[in-house]
């Protein structure tokens, strides 16, 4: 199956930034949301931000005012900028996608991965 794929993960202090990116394949249309989960170590995957492909974010209640979701569609890129950055935030941050390859719809399209870790 494709997959998205991610860059930008690494290792930062407390309160310091990244930004994560990530792209679909060419091979992929008609794109509705794209978005980024992340799992922390011994937890469930969770969603952090997804963003319409008219522009409309949304996020989680915990990274709400540090996290800015935002996305190129001609490029069939998504983008997350990190900013204060906390070690709770240690996860692997997956891109996530829905669309259509092949002439088949997928609900849901992922890449490999990027881990993040926050040190204190």
């Amino acid at each position: 199956q494709v997959q998205l794929v991610e860059s930008g993960g690494g290792l930062v202090q407390a309160g310091g930034s990244l930004r994560l990116s990530c792209a679909a394949p060419g091979s992929i249309i008609g794109i509705n949301d794209m978005g980024w989960y992340r799992q922390p170590p011994g937890k469930q995957r969770e969603l952090v931000a997804v963003m319409s492909s008219g522009g409309i974010p949304n996020y989680a209640d915990s990274v709400k005012g540090r996290f800015t979701i935002s996305r190129d569609n001609a490029k069939k890129m998504v983008y997350l900028q990190m900013n204060s950055l906390k070690p709770e935030d240690t996860a692997v941050y997956y891109c996530n996608a829905d669309g259509y390859y092949r002439g088949r719809y997928y609900d849901d399209l992922w890449g490999q991965g990027t881990q993040v870790t926050v040190s204190s």
